[in-house]
């Protein structure tokens, strides 16, 4: 398959991105990246290639638009089956679904609520996020990763939303390893792969960006 084949409409601190990044990063598969100024002027690509949402990532196979990380990170799955990322049995799949969807509707939007609030808000979302996170320790247990011995579905879609940490931290005055050690293990191990250290961005530069998100949402 050559780069012109497979375009990713991509964004260097966006997580969802980061997920498409690792995918095709765990498939060995080359593709083109064309970074997109989300916060500037969106491209007429981007625009035209995700009508709906008009949101990165979106990843083009051969001119054909997939929208959404976790449809996008499904679909590279199928059509690169080798290493898989989902399970083979259709439980097992079911579980990692359940709580890819799980961390969907938790993760990025609970740490987000630690940065735009003020107050007594901060405190209430900070122990909403640490709860969150205990949950899925919980499911974690003693496993390197939520699959089990390989790293997997689950852990692309939630090792991403991780470099976002630093910046909760610093707004809701706590530590990620302090709260949840077997967490913070699991993400060190993450970030020991060199597909994921290359697909992921520096935490400070993530928290440069939520300043900035910061003082545009006139929470500063």
């Amino acid at each position: 398959m050559s780069k012109q084949e497979l375009l990713l409409l991509d964004c260097g601190v966006s997580p969802f991105c980061g997920r498409v990044r690792i995918a095709l990063a765990e498939k060995g598969v080359e593709y083109e990246s064309k970074e997109e100024n989300v916060l500037g002027g969106k491209s007429e690509l981007l625009l035209s290639s995700n009508p709906v949402y008009k949101k990165v990532p979106v990843l083009l196979h051969n001119g054909k638009p997939l929208c959404e990380s976790s449809i996008i990170v499904q679909y590279i799955d199928e059509a690169w089956p080798s290493p898989p990322l989902l399970p083979t049995s259709p439980y097992e799949r079911a579980q990692a679904r359940f709580w890819g969807d799980f961390i969907e509707k938790k993760v990025f939007d609970g740490g987000s609520k630690i940065w735009k609030s003020k107050g007594e808000e901060i405190e209430v979302a900070k122990k909403e996020f640490i709860e969150t996170l205990r949950q899925l320790e919980g499911t974690l247990g003693d496993k390197d990763f939520f699959g089990g011995e390989n790293f997997g579905f689950v852990d692309i879609l939630l090792i991403p939303l991780t470099t976002w940490f630093f910046a909760y931290e610093k707004f809701g005055d706590f530590k990620v390893e302090e709260e949840c050690p077997k967490f913070s293990t699991w993400v060190k191990r993450c970030k020991q792969r060199e597909n994921v250290v290359k697909a992921l961005p520096e935490p400070e530069m993530v928290y440069e960006v939520v300043l900035m998100l910061r003082k545009m949402h006139g929470v500063e």
